[in-house]
């Protein structure tokens, strides 16, 4: 018996000298790794798979979507983009109240915000990129032309939407082609996206904000009685910012900056840092009490100061200080909080896909993109073959606010794409799932660093989420014991048990970089289709 090796997770990291791609599909995975083999940087993996995941996973993400990334190339600072859609010119508190619409629609022709996606992507590969955009979206073109077969999560979240897509023409012509959703193992084409592709393929950017995919895209939302016009999408352009970051026990932590809601895993992290974690232990009474009630303290803060800092300034430093986290950790009382108010902090002037690619030479992308709710607003312009976002659904019309609706303003943003660093180590995160994401990460920060996880472990391990601001509400994997649940319920919590593995509490890839020895490690979470791919090293081109 002593002979057995005995571990909690399900697989093994994939482990390679290599480039690794890990996503939410194999499919992509695979277009992603073929890409490094083919001489791409992880820039232009991330990008051929994430135009696949588009295609295997409409309804999580794609070219009517957002994305943002964290890019680390050998020996530099970790560098990121901002890729999210701004409002248009016409949507505004007004324009909505002539509508007598008196809060943010959820769905619909004016919860649709620009697509920053595709913009994104011009940005990465003029930086970054070895491979054209043919290069890049021929996997995508020919599998939206032949078709691919349907797989297990994305048929379910399918079979979820089907009254939505119901709710708009051009979704329904396009992703309930039977008059049904597509069923596991069915076969499902889209030329319709493979021509958006095309487009992009052969004009890059412009392929898609200007010229027939934009007129189509426009014409459609005004046809729906929405404003989004050429001129919104032809001026729009994502940006470069500089990743926020915070110290966590001997690791820096970098998130993207406001208008990204990744400020709260790192308030969380320097909540947490207040407390003995790795002695509590993993999944322990006092460990996930501590963690559901940072949880509440760093979203309070964040839903109160987080906007577009074109339009609002953000207190970035004050609410990552440490002294602040102090003062913030102290509030955690034995019993569960049934509601928490944000600080007073000195002002000075859902559904969504992550990949993270390693390449052979160490550089390493954080990327997530994402239509928001499933299929985003449930609007399909004709002929375009994907789903304009909804995102616009998280500004607030609250004159007061610094995230109310302003035309050519962009919303507070729940995707977020994460990295870590400490001097041996580099590891791209992340795990999607609208508010659950920010929780997610601190999760598995605190699983790599206080409890001496790897990324496989980590990913796996079981978490919680709490997608309410108000309340003690909370829910947990039912791989967490009954006597910690029982323990919770004690505090106060009210405890939902998921199942063993739930998508409720987001699915995560990573990939790591060990930068003494060179070897690359990935992981994909089982709460999703996704794999680990490594580069086949078969058809490896010579290193320069």
């Amino acid at each position: 018996m002593s002979n057995f090796i005995n571990r909690s997770q399900s697989r093994s990291m994939v482990v390679s000298r290599h480039g690794i791609v890990a996503t939410e599909h194999p499919l992509a995975s695979q277009a992603g790794a073929t890409v490094l083999a083919q001489g791409g940087h992880a820039v232009d993996a991330a990008i051929a798979a994430n135009a696949v995941m588009g295609l295997v996973c409409p309804m999580m993400c794609g070219i009517g979507g957002d994305l943002f990334a964290i890019v680390w190339e050998r020996n530099g600072r970790p560098q990121g983009l901002n890729a999210s859609g701004w409002s248009p010119a016409g949507l505004t508190p007004q324009f909505l109240k002539s509508r007598n619409l008196d809060s943010m629609p959820q769905s619909g022709v004016h919860s649709i915000t620009v697509p920053g996606a595709v913009s994104g992507w011009a940005l990465l590969r003029e930086r970054f990129g070895r491979k054209s955009f043919s290069d890049l979206l021929a996997p995508s073109i020919k599998m939206g032309d032949e078709g691919f077969p349907v797989a297990e999560v994305t048929a379910a979240e399918w079979s979820n939407a089907e009254a939505f897509l119901r709710s708009d023409p051009g979704a329904a012509k396009v992703f309930l082609p039977a008059g049904r959703p597509v069923r596991l193992g069915e076969i499902f084409v889209n030329r319709e996206l493979a021509s958006s592709y095309r487009h992009i393929a052969d004009r890059g950017r412009d392929g898609f904000y200007t010229g027939d995919v934009a007129r189509r895209m426009a014409g459609y939302v005004q046809q729906r009685g929405g404003t989004m016009n050429g001129a919104d999408l032809a001026e729009f352009n994502a940006e470069w910012v500089t990743p926020i970051s915070t110290m966590y026990r001997g690791w820096e932590v970098f998130e993207i900056p406001p208008n990204g809601a990744g400020i709260a895993a790192l308030m969380m992290l320097n909540i947490l840092e207040q407390f003995p974690m790795g002695e509590y232990g993993h999944s322990s009474v006092a460990a996930l009490h501590t963690m559901i009630e940072a949880k509440k303290l760093a979203y309070a803060d964040m839903q109160r100061y987080v906007a577009d800092p074109h339009f609002a300034a953000v207190p970035v430093k004050a609410l990552l200080a440490k002294d602040f986290a102090r003062e913030r950790a102290a509030l955690i009382a034995p019993a569960a909080s049934v509601s928490v108010s944000p600080a007073e902090v000195p002002v000075h002037a859902g559904d969504t896909v992550y990949l993270s690619v390693v390449d052979r030479d160490g550089n390493m992308v954080s990327f997530i993109q994402s239509n928001f709710a499933s299929f985003g607003s449930g609007i399909v312009p004709d002929g375009t073959g994907f789903a304009l976002q909804n995102r616009g659904a998280l500004f607030t019309l609250d004159p007061s606010h610094p995230n109310v609706l302003a035309p050519r303003k962009r919303p507070l943003h729940t995707i977020i794409p994460a990295f870590m660093q400490n001097d041996e180590s580099r590891i791209a995160f992340g795990i999607m799932g609208g508010w659950n994401q920010s929780q997610a990460h601190a999760q598995f920060v605190s699983n790599v660093v206080d409890h001496q996880m790897n990324i496989q472990a980590a990913l796996e391990a079981p978490r919680f989420t709490k997608l309410t601001f108000e309340g003690v509400d909370v829910m947990v994997e039912r791989r967490i014991p009954d006597n910690v649940r029982f323990g919770l319920a004690a505090k106060g919590h009210q405890v939902e048990v998921a199942g063993d593995f739930t998508t409720a509490v987001g699915g995560g890839q990573a990939v790591m970089r060990n930068l003494s020895t060179e070897v690359n490690y990935g992981a994909s979470d089982p709460r999703k289709d996704g794999a680990a791919v490594p580069e086949p090293v078969h058809s490896l081109e010579p290193k320069n």
